[in-house]
């Protein structure tokens, strides 16, 4: 008997030893089905989610009206080298650009910059361009976008087989395909902020990351889609500008006191 209890008892030892699963490292994923990794079947695959590179060396804009502060904080940080906050930029675009006019417009202009670049020893230059000059560009460069009825400023990074990598300030680096971005590109302007003896960094060079990220239709599906034409507009343009924007989880109480989570349109684009 007590042999037989012995034998349950070690029976039952070892199925749990089996069945018992070892904790993986934050960020593995298990398969079901082994992938192979250099030919070696692996059930465990670290992966990295994109939220930790998409806004790598990119200053997210803090306000829907300041896409153009942040672009010129992500310039003059990554690739000159300086130490600035948004907010300091911002603070100097009000002071030495056309102040009644950002506040009329909400929104800060490549004049504006230019302005304040001067302020800051840095020579600048916006130019007319044709899409070969991109092709060929060694600064990374402001540019105006529109569609819809609303402008943006993201920062061009570069250009590389049939895609063009920008850091947008809201949403993050991402690439769009040549005919996309000659599209929506705002009457061929590049704004060139210049070293003047500041050693050029190299965080707006391209990643592996960014090589990834050419999903168009993922990755730009909400912020750059398709708007029918005006003759079939059936809803007001806020509802399309809504539509248009990231989405900010909010939390909310209701009349009864319950607590939930909504997503409530945060514009990250400002009107003409």
């Amino acid at each position: 008997m007590l042999t037989s209890m012995l034998g349950v008892a070690l029976m039952f030892f070892a199925a749990n030893q089996a069945a018992e699963i070892k904790p993986y490292p934050k960020g593995t994923v298990y398969y079901e089905y082994p992938t192979r990794q250099g030919g070696v079947p692996e059930l465990g695959v670290t992966v990295r989610p994109v939220s930790e590179f998409r806004y790598h060396n990119v200053t997210r804009q803090a306000y829907d009206y300041s896409c153009g502060s942040a672009a010129l904080t992500t310039v003059l940080n990554q690739y000159l080298g300086r130490q600035f906050q948004e907010r300091q930029i911002m603070e100097g675009l009000l002071r030495f650009g056309e102040t009644e006019k950002i506040v009329k417009r909400r929104g800060f202009s490549l004049l504006d910059m230019k302005r304040l670049v001067t302020a800051l020893g840095h020579p600048s230059g916006g130019f007319r361009a044709d899409f070969s000059d991109i092709e060929t560009l060694d600064h990374p460069a402001i540019v105006p976008i529109a569609y819809g009825g609303f402008k943006h400023f993201v920062v061009l990074k570069t250009y590389k087989d049939g895609h063009v990598y920008v850091a947008d300030p809201a949403l993050g680096n991402i690439s769009f395909t040549e005919a996309k971005f000659k599209e929506i590109w705002q009457q061929n302007v590049l704004f060139i902020v210049f070293p003047n003896g500041f050693a050029p960094h190299d965080g707006l060079e391209l990643t592996d990351h960014d090589l990834r990220l050419l999903d168009d239709k993922t990755i730009n599906r909400l912020a750059f889609e398709e708007f029918p034409p005006l003759r079939d507009f059936t809803k007001p343009i806020e509802q399309w500008a809504d539509k248009a924007s990231t989405l900010q989880p909010v939390l909310i109480t209701d009349d009864d006191g319950v607590e939930r989570v909504i997503n409530v349109p945060t514009r990250t684009y400002y009107r003409k």
